[in-house]
């Protein structure tokens, strides 16, 4: 049987996998209540927490944006490990103190630590309002990239047996019933399979990539033989992309929705210290084994476009597959493991954005039933928006993380430098915010993607922490005044 075919099958008994998974899930909830649809009861232990956080935070944009990226750029982008690293690191300056607040409190949403923190202050709904647009618009971003990875990894992978199109409407309408129908847990649950799959799957094609390439070495001499660029020393202006990109990922993905909702649903801070710990190892496992694909790519494809690129993966599955029948076996779960990464993604971003809309952005209470329909629908509709919108494929997948990062990094006094510093007050704060993400929309929309090798993002960050700290020592209270006691802490 062909990769095509292989690949269907596979296919086909992989999503009804997630429907069974996806009614255990209904069978196991609790109640209705958002904390039970939206966090899983607050109940993730420490291997089921681990691997929902590995396949969320390695999605569509690891598995094709990465390699794509990798082709594209060169032995430069090992930065890649660099950054995801980054992101381990940043989550500590967040989560021991966020943890415990977020438990005392039935924290829900992002915008209920917005809502704590700043309660009673002016300004504080303009600046829960703020966040929650930033936010929503970031998972609209991030939903986007994954229906679009999603499509063109099943077109490729078939052979254009399950189509583009197929493939963004169909999958998008799996993800769309379990997660409707099993809530987190599903999520949960699936994601921690999908995880495994895709560690299982990645080593097994580096393996044949690299021997098929005969080493590292020879890779590199060929890589040097077609594209001398590729192996460059990096100059200052690479450098200063380097530095600007970690820290854009770096600080952006801690305010990811998602990732904090996770936060809020470990069993206990045990269980997400453990879970953190063992994420520190993952980006050797994923990132740099997606950038040595992406690079051995760069001989076997001379001539793809920016675009195509992205489609280095599912290109390099066709060529293993096409070796062997076992190889072709091999090559289907991998292919199957990539595909379960990108749609756990997908559904952990609609799960949040679902819940953010209903309650941070609407206005309903965390407790009640009819929010978790709310956000039930909200996701529902905005999938099929999303799923429209990825019908334009020639965006790159790189460019969609760069636009998400720039504008959901203005997120960040809000919640790093609320929670290490207690006197930030809600009104500069939203200033700042406003200010930050106007430059970084103006420069996106002006073709500002870097200035000196540094994000548009950064920098406008750099002005919103500005006008943020000068505002609230500005409005501390005088000697004379009564000082208020912080609502946030207590």
């Amino acid at each position: 049987m062909s990769l095509e075919y292989l690949g269907v099958a596979g296919l086909a008994v992989y999503l009804v996998a997630l429907l069974v998974v996806a009614e255990l899930a209904r069978r196991a909830r609790r109640d209705q209540s958002p904390a039970d649809h939206f966090l899983a009861g607050r109940d993730l232990g420490v291997f089921v927490l681990f691997l929902t956080l590995y396949a969320t935070a390695y999605s569509g944009n690891s598995l094709l944006g990465y390699p794509g990226e990798a082709y594209r750029r060169g032995f430069s982008w090992i930065m890649a490990t660099g950054f995801m690293l980054s992101i381990v690191v940043c989550f500590h300056a967040l989560v021991p103190r966020l943890r415990p607040i977020a438990v005392a409190h039935a924290f829900v949403t992002p915008g209920d630590w917005v809502r704590h923190r700043f309660a009673g202050e002016p300004g504080a709904r303009a600046l829960l309002a703020g966040v929650s647009v930033l936010m929503t618009l970031a998972l609209a971003n991030f939903l986007f990239a994954q229906l679009k990875a999603m499509g063109e990894m099943a077109d490729q992978v078939t052979g254009g047996v399950v189509s583009y199109e197929f493939g963004v409407f169909g999958l998008a309408l799996v993800i769309l019933v379990y997660e409707t129908v099993g809530g987190m847990r599903a999520v949960a649950w699936t994601d921690a399979a999908q995880g495994v799959l895709m560690l299982l799957g990645l080593a097994a094609l580096l393996n044949w990539v690299l021997g098929a390439s005969g080493g590292l070495e020879l890779m590199t001499t060929q890589i040097l033989e077609i594209r001398p660029a590729a192996a460059l020393v990096p100059d200052a202006r690479e450098c200063a992309n380097w530095v600007s990109t970690i820290g854009l990922l770096g600080l952006a993905s801690i305010v990811y929705p998602q990732a904090i909702q996770r936060i809020y649903a470990a069993r206990s801070g045990p269980v997400l210290k453990r879970s953190l710990a063992m994420m520190s190892f993952m980006p050797l496992a994923t990132t740099a084994v997606v950038t040595l694909i992406g690079l051995a790519a760069i001989p076997r494809f001379a001539d793809l476009g920016a675009a195509e690129a992205d489609r280095v993966m599912p290109l390099l599955l066709g060529e293993w597959a096409a070796a062997s029948p076992l190889y072709a076996v091999a090559a289907v779960a991998v292919f199957i493991g990539a595909l379960a990464a990108i749609m756990s993604t997908a559904d952990s971003v609609l799960l949040s954005l679902g819940s953010l809309v209903a309650e941070d952005l609407l206005g309903r209470p965390r407790d009640d039933a009819s929010t978790t329909a709310l956000g039930k629908k909200v996701a529902a509709w905005t999938m099929l928006a999303m799923a429209c919108g990825a019908m334009f494929r020639e965006i790159t997948l790189w460019r969609l993380i760069e636009l998400k990062m720039e504008l959901l990094i203005q997120c960040v006094p809000a919640f790093l430098l609320a929670i290490h510093w207690r006197g930030l007050r809600a009104r500069p704060t939203f200033a700042g915010l406003v200010a930050g993400a106007a430059v970084a929309i103006v420069g996106v929309l002006a073709g500002w993607k870097r200035i000196g090798g540094v994000h548009i993002g950064m920098l406008s960050l750099c002005l919103n922490l500005a006008i943020a700290v000068a505002g609230s020592i500005w409005a501390r209270p005088r000697r004379s005044e009564p000082v208020r006691p912080s609502a946030g802490l207590g």
